[in-house]
């Protein structure tokens, strides 16, 4: 009952801050003035850090490599986010491919 509650509580910290940085950006967007190197030198570390998250979080589980199955399905995810498909066919699709190349017994 206390572990559901810790997650419960800890899913909420983490909707209430993604909801704060969302919410921040529109509003200080007209706040804050910087020249437009600034803006595409944030815009391409954001992009540099996302793809290190993603390549790391599809590559490795636990201290060990991922099989196949998991970066073959990110792989699907980003042609189809690349190709602006929208959000959900993006989810269903990594998830389809992943859980089926588990299905047909791939790692």
């Amino acid at each position: 009952m206390t572990g559901n509650l810790v997650l419960i509580g800890s899913v909420g910290v983490l909707a209430a801050g993604t909801f704060a940085f969302r919410f921040a950006g529109p509003v200080l967007r007209p706040r804050i003035a910087t020249r437009p190197w600034v803006e595409r030198t944030m815009a391409t570390a954001a992009v540099v850090l996302l793809t290190a998250l993603v390549g790391t979080t599809a590559l490795t589980e636990g201290h060990d490599l991922a099989g196949v199955a998991r970066p073959t399905g990110v792989v699907v995810a980003g042609l189809l986010a690349w190709r602006k498909a929208p959000f959900v066919v993006v989810v269903l699709s990594a998830a389809a491919t992943t859980a089926g190349l588990r299905l047909l017994g791939v790692p």
